[in-house]
């Protein structure tokens, strides 16, 4: 990936880890579009960045998804380089009947979405230098929180789309899977200040090194991952899915819903 120049879209760009990126990429000299559901957000994201640009997206519908890639290119015609960032993480009971709108929603935001924007834009992407696709996963791709059972299988999910994809691009568009751990963001509630997360500036630092290396790796791993990545190869799976699921019953527990 190309360290600087580039023009980026950085989908659930509002908060989190896609405005931490957005911010070091922009401190870079890249321009980002930050692009997400919630208008007011991307605002405060943006504020007194001249090449920070907001665009209104919701990657859980189809037509705006669509719509919206036609807007961007026409806009920006120099975008090289997508974030599949956007996602949403829910807990869920799987021990009765129940309403499935979350687990749902979760497919829609989490592997529609990326899927969509993706085929939206692939055409365009060819065509330009230096171009790239960026799907952010999620260490619980590889050990699942059983506490957030659609979540995790979203994640294994695109990490096995990114695989196919990259061998299908490979050539024509650089394609590389982000694996955050646990990190000090917004996604759950009590997240943002939960012991043992990692915080976020430091992810966004992290990342931002590893994707100026040449070659980028195809993998971007912070260290606080190799826990989850590593955990069946290095054949602790087992031990890993029980810390895993333990801790989550503690932190239920102790009434603060974290995970």
């Amino acid at each position: 990936m190309k360290t600087s120049g580039n023009t980026i879209l950085m989908t659930g760009g509002g908060s989190g880890i896609g405005e931490a990126l957005a911010h070091r990429f922009h401190d870079r000299g890249d321009t980002v579009i930050l692009a997400g559901r919630r208008e007011e957000a991307l605002r405060r994201a943006a504020v007194g960045r001249d090449r920070l640009h907001t665009m209104v997206l919701d990657v859980a519908d189809a037509a705006s998804v669509d719509a919206f890639a036609r807007r961007v290119i026409a806009d920006f015609p120099a975008l090289n380089v997508v974030f599949n960032n956007a996602g949403i993480m829910k807990f869920e009971d799987l021990t009765s009947h129940r309403d499935l709108t979350d687990a749902e929603a979760t497919l829609a935001i989490n592997v529609l979405g990326p899927i969509r924007l993706t085929n939206a834009l692939v055409d365009h992407l060819k065509g330009q230098p230096n171009a790239a696709i960026v799907m952010v996963t999620s260490g619980l791709a590889y050990v699942p929180l059983v506490a957030a059972p659609t979540y995790s299988a979203s994640k294994a999910a695109i990490h096995s789309y990114t695989v196919s994809l990259r061998t299908q691009l490979q050539g024509q568009v650089e394609v590389l899977e982000l694996v955050p751990p646990g990190v000090r963001t917004g996604l759950t509630p009590g997240q943002a200040d939960r012991p043992g997360y990692m915080p976020i500036d430091a992810f966004a630092d992290a990342v931002a090194v590893q994707l100026g290396q040449d070659p980028t790796p195809s993998e971007i791993l912070v260290d606080e991952v190799q826990f989850l990545r590593q955990a069946e190869r290095e054949g602790r799976f087992d031990e890993t899915l029980k810390t895993l699921t333990e801790r989550a019953a503690r932190q239920r527990e102790a009434g603060d819903g974290r995970a």
